[in-house]
């Protein structure tokens, strides 16, 4: 089976983790570049991250989140997925939540954090559904542009028995040239699953968490099935 992951990943990992059977090819659809943001201060403030990208360009701006829990005026930290949660450990810097998805992570605030006050830093494309839902139910919400994602709108002409999404952006940027009929789709996680049933009737095959090695596991029972 000839394989498209639509993000560069080490080829080595992957054929260690794929094995004989399963051939990789990568490929970008994606760029993302920070952006300067004057530094401000954050206090009083709880600070979502929805992606990695949103925590690289929130450090590299010179933030600091305060997060001693002892003093009066720490920040709470909420993120989305395991990557973004790792990408703050990088940094010295742990989670108060992780959720698996903006979706959770707005019902979770909702239900749970509706007198705290937040900044939301994540790029130009990211999705609404915090924007839309926070503020409806009165709680005081910022989106904070740090990261500019464009769309490299590739076209692959070879064909590929499996494709491989990581994000709507890039659902959007390899669909834009090319047909995501005949062909096997996985995804990583619900939100970019979304993203491709807007655009085909054809199953997508979602892997539980968001995280390479889950999806890879999903991709290698898949082909096994198939063989049988």
């Amino acid at each position: 089976m000839n394989i498209l992951f639509t993000k560069n990943i080490n080829k080595n990992y992957l054929s260690e983790k794929l094995g004989d059977n399963i051939s990789a090819d990568c490929i970008e659809v994606i760029k993302t570049t920070s952006l300067p943001v004057k530094n401000f201060d954050l206090k009083d403030k709880s600070i979502i991250f929805t992606s990695s990208n949103g925590v690289k360009a929130f450090f590299e701006n010179g933030f600091q989140p305060h997060e001693d829990f002892t003093e009066k005026n720490y920040n709470k930290i909420y993120c989305v997925g395991e990557k973004t949660k790792k990408e703050l450990r990088k940094n010295g810097f742990g989670t108060f939540k992780v959720l698996k998805n903006a979706e959770t992570l707005s019902r979770f605030i909702i239900e749970n954090c509706a007198q705290e006050k937040f900044l939301h830093f994540c790029g130009n494309l990211a999705l609404d559904i915090l924007d839309r839902e926070l503020p409806l139910q009165n709680i005081q919400y910022k989106k904070v542009t740090v990261y500019e994602t464009k769309e490299l709108n590739p076209k692959v002409h070879e064909k590929y028995h499996a494709i491989v999404f990581f994000s709507p952006s890039g659902v959007r940027s390899f669909a834009k040239n090319n047909s995501l009929e005949n062909t096997l789709l996985f995804s990583i996680g619900e939100t970019t699953s979304k993203e491709l049933k807007k655009l085909t009737k054809a199953e997508i095959f979602t892997s539980k968490e968001n995280t390479l090695l889950n999806l890879i596991s999903l991709i290698k029972n898949k082909v096994k099935i198939s063989k049988i």
